[in-house]
C-alpha cells in the first residue's frame, strides 16, 4: 500500500501530463488472471487430445459402449426412485383425502360439537384436502418423469446395441484381415528360408515324386514358384488389410464413436433435464403447500377473498360461544310448569289408603302384597323348599314371576328364557337369571286371585317377545340343501348366486353386530351354536335372517366361526389350488408395487364365483381393520386367521408355506381399493 500511495502522489507530481494512477494490485490481478487462463486453454488442449487420441484407439468403441452402458443405467435408477416415491406420495395423498372425508362426515353428525369448532374444522380439513390434492398430482408429475426416463433409456439401449454391432463388425473386419495377414506372412518367410537353403546348397534330405526323387535343380525351382506365390498373396493380404484399417480409422470409428457420443449426450442431458424438473416439483410442492397453510397477506383465492392461514383459522374457535349458543339452541323444547305439583289420590283409592298405610319401600309392598292372601302366612311351613327364605333380605330381581294365572298349572312347556339385545358398540349381554323358584315349587298352592300379578314398569317388564325357535331337523337325517362341503362353482349353478347366501348373512351379522367385538376372527364360538346354524343352511338357508341377533343366540364369535368353518370345508378353496402356487410366487416378490400387481393379476384369472366372493369378504375384511382400535383385529391379525382357511392347508407339504400364505392375505387387504373397487 506504500507503494501504491507514493505512485499516486508521483502521478499527481505530474499533473499536466494526463497519465492516470497506476493500479498495481489490479495489474497483478490480470496478470494472475491471464495466466489462469493460459493454464486452462493448455490443460483444455492436453485434455482433448488425450480424449481424441483415446476415441481413435481400439478400445474407443468399447470405451463409449460402457460409458453410455452407464448412464442409461443411471436413467433406470433414477427412474425407479421416481416410481417409489410417486407410489408413495400417491399413498399419502389418497390416505389424506379418505381422512378428509371421513372427518366431514364425522363433523355433520349430530352428536359432533357444532357453532365454531365445526366451522374451523371444516376449513382444517379443506386446507388438508387442497395439499393432499397438490400430492396427488405430484405424484403423477413423478409417475410422468418415470415413465419418459423408462421411454429414453429404452431407446438409447436400442440405439446402443445397433451401433455396437455396427462398430464391433467393422473392428472385426480389421481384425480377420490382419490375422490373414500374419498368416500370409508366416508361410511367406517359412517358404523363403526354404529356397535360400536351397539356393546355397545346403544338403537336404531328397524330395520324391511321382517320378523319383528331384534333383535340386528342381527343388529349387519349385520353392522360388512357391515364393512368389507366397509373396503375392502376402502384399494381397497387406493392402486389404491397409485398405481395411484406413477405412476403420478415417469413416467407421468416429462414425461410430460420433453416434455413440451423441446417446451418451442425449441420455445423460434427458437425466439432467428429469432431475432438475424434480428438484422443481419438489419446490413447487412444498411451496403450494406453505401457501395453502400460511398464505401471503396479498394473496386471493377465486372468490376475491383474503385466505386465512391454518393458525388463525384455529385461533378462531370459540369454547364460550358455542357453549352459550348450545345451551339457548334448547331453549324452545323447555316445558313451561303448570303450577306446583301436587299429590291427588284417586277417589276409588282413598277407602284403600284408609285400610292399609302405605308401604315404605319395594320390598316391603311386595312381602305386605304376598302376606295379605289366605294361606300365604304359613307357605315356609307348607313347603320345606322355603325354610332360610327371608322375603326382607332377599334382594329383589328385575322383575317378578307371575304367581297363579290362566297357565299356571301348565308345568309341561317350560318358558323360553329372553335375552337382552346387543347392539353394534358391544358384545351381547348375559340376561339376568330369572327367579321361578317359587312357581315351580308350588304347583298345587291355590295362588290364583287376579291381584296377586305383580306388574312392573314397561322398562322393566320381563314379558319379552320370546326368541324364535331355530329350525330343528333331526342329525341323522341328509341335508335338504346342502351348503358345506359344496363348490362355490356347484352353488352358483344352483342357487344362482355368486356370493353364496351363508357368506352374505354372516358378513351382514358381523358388519351389524360385531365390527366392535374385540377379537372377532380370533376367538371361538359355541360349539353347538355352530352346529345348529349350520344345520340350518344345510337345509333351508331361507329361514336365517343375522339381522335379528336373536336368530344366532346373540353370539357373533359363533356367526364368524361358521364363516371361516364354510371356507375351510370347501372342497377346492377359495383361491383354488390351481392358482395356489402363483400366489406363492407373488408373496415372495419384495417389492411392494410389484407383489400388489402380481396378486392383482391372479386374483383376476379366479373363476367368476370365487372372485366374487373373495372380493365380498375382503372389503368386509378391510371394514373390520378399520374398527382395529376396539376390536384389536389389524390387517396381519386378519390374515394369519384367513391365511390357511383361503389358500387351504393341504395343499403342499411344505410348512414354510404357511408364512407365504399370511402375506397373501395381507397385501390383499392392505390394498383392498386398488385391487377391489368399493362400489
Amino acid at each position: 500500500m506504500a507503494s501504491r500511495d507514493s505512485i499516486e502522489r508521483s502521478s499527481s507530481e505530474f499533473g499536466g501530463s494526463g497519465v492516470p494512477p497506476l493500479d498495481v494490485e489490479t495489474r497483478a490481478t490480470d496478470s494472475v488472471a491471464g495466466l489462469d487462463g493460459v493454464d486452462r486453454k493448455s490443460s483444455t488442449t492436453d485434455s482433448s487430445a488425450i480424449f481424441d487420441n483415446v476415441l481413435r484407439s481400439d478400445i474407443g468403441l468399447s470405451t463409449l459402449l460402457a460409458r453410455l452402458k452407464q448412464s442409461i443405467g443411471s436413467a433406470r435408477d433414477f427412474a425407479a426412485f421416481l416410481r417409489k416415491r410417486s407410489a408413495l406420495e400417491e399413498e399419502h395423498a389418497q390416505g389424506l383425502k379418505k381422512l378428509c372425508r371421513t372427518t366431514h362426515d364425522t363433523t355433520r353428525r349430530p352428536e359432533s360439537r357444532q357453532g365454531s369448532y365445526s366451522r374451523s374444522f371444516d376449513e382444517i380439513t379443506q386446507i388438508h384436502d387442497s395439499m393432499a390434492d397438490n400430492g396427488i398430482q405430484f405424484a403423477l408429475s413423478l409417475h410422468q418423469m418415470h415413465e419418459d426416463l423408462q421411454e429414453l433409456a429404452t431407446d438409447k439401449e436400442r440405439g446402443r446395441k445397433q451401433w455396437k454391432q455396427t462398430g464391433l463388425s467393422a473392428e472385426k473386419r480389421v481384425q480377420d484381415s490382419e490375422a490373414a495377414m500374419e498368416k500370409a506372412k508366416t508361410k511367406y518367410n517359412s517358404l523363403s528360408e526354404d529356397y535360400d537353403r536351397a539356393r546355397t546348397g545346403d544338403k537336404q534330405t531328397g524330395r520324391f515324386g511321382l517320378k523319383g526323387p528331384k534333383s535340386a535343380a528342381q527343388v529349387e525351382e519349385d520353392l522360388h514358384r512357391k515364393v512368389q506365390a507366397a509373396d503375392t498373396d502376402y502384399a494381397s493380404k497387406v493392402q486389404t488389410a491397409q485398405g481395411l484399417r484406413r477405412e476403420l480409422v478415417s469413416t467407421s470409428r468416429p462414425q461410430t464413436a460420433q453416434a455413440l457420443q451423441q446417446l451418451i449426450k442425449e441420455c445423460d442431458s434427458g437425466l439432467t433435464l428429469q432431475m432438475q424438473k424434480f428438484a422443481s416439483f419438489n419446490e413447487k410442492l412444498l411451496l403450494s403447500n406453505g401457501l395453502r397453510v400460511s398464505p401471503l397477506k396479498s394473496q386471493s383465492d377465486t372468490t376475491g377473498t383474503q385466505p386465512r392461514s391454518l393458525r388463525d383459522v384455529v385461533y378462531e374457535v370459540n369454547n364460550e360461544r358455542d357453549l352459550r349458543d348450545y345451551v339457548t339452541s334448547r331453549a324452545p323444547r323447555v316445558h313451561q310448569r303448570q303450577g306446583e305439583v301436587q299429590y291427588e289420590p284417586h277417589h276409588s283409592l282413598q277407602s284403600a289408603q284408609q285400610a292399609f298405610p302405605p308401604p315404605t319401600n319395594r320390598q316391603t309392598s311386595i312381602q305386605t302384597l304376598v302376606q295379605s292372601f289366605p294361606g300365604s302366612s304359613d307357605l315356609h311351613s307348607q313347603n320345606p323348599h322355603m325354610q332360610g327364605i327371608n322375603l326382607h333380605q332377599s334382594p329383589v330381581p328385575s322383575y317378578v314371576p307371575v304367581i297363579g294365572g290362566p297357565n299356571a298349572n301348565d308345568h309341561d312347556s317350560p318358558k323360553q328364557p329372553t335375552f337382552s339385545s346387543s347392539t353394534a358398540s358391544g358384545p351381547p349381554q348375559v340376561p339376568p337369571p330369572q327367579f321361578s323358584a317359587a312357581q315351580s315349587q308350588f304347583p298345587s298352592t291355590p295362588l290364583n286371585p287376579p291381584s296377586m300379578l305383580v306388574q312392573l314398569p314397561h322398562s322393566q317388564s320381563p314379558m319379552q317377545k320370546p326368541m324364535p325357535q331355530i329350525g330343528i331337523y333331526p342329525a341323522e337325517m341328509p341335508p335338504l340343501r346342502p351348503v358345506f362341503g359344496v363348490s362355490l362353482e356347484d352353488l352358483f349353478n344352483r342357487d344362482g348366486s355368486a356370493v353364496p347366501m351363508v357368506v352374505y348373512q354372516c358378513l351382514q351379522a358381523v358388519d351389524l353386530f360385531g365390527l366392535e367385538v374385540e377379537g372377532i376372527y380370533r376367538l371361538s364360538g359355541t360349539a353347538s351354536h355352530i352346529g345348529k346354524l349350520r344345520t340350518i343352511f344345510d337345509n333351508d338357508a331361507s329361514q336365517a335372517d343375522f339381522r335379528n341377533p336373536e336368530n344366532f343366540f346373540h353370539d357373533v364369535n359363533s356367526v364368524a366361526g361358521l364363516l371361516k368353518q364354510f371356507f375351510r370345508d370347501l372342497p377346492n378353496p377359495l383361491l383354488t389350488r390351481e392358482h395356489y402356487q402363483g400366489f406363492i410366487e407373488a408373496a415372495r416378490i419384495d417389492d411392494d408395487v410389484a407383489r400388489r400387481d402380481s396378486l392383482h393379476a391372479t386374483i383376476n384369472n379366479l373363476p367368476d364365483p370365487n372372485y366374487a366372493t373373495l372380493r365380498a369378504l375382503t372389503l368386509h375384511l378391510h371394514r373390520v381393520q378399520e374398527h382395529s382400535p376396539a376390536n384389536r383385529m389389524n390387517a396381519g391379525n386378519l390374515a394369519i386367521c384367513f391365511g390357511p382357511t383361503l389358500m387351504g392347508t393341504n395343499n403342499t407339504g411344505n410348512i414354510a408355506d404357511a408364512g407365504w400364505q399370511v402375506r397373501v392375505i395381507d397385501t390383499i387387504l392392505q390394498n383392498t381399493y386398488q385391487i377391489f373397487d368399493d362400489d
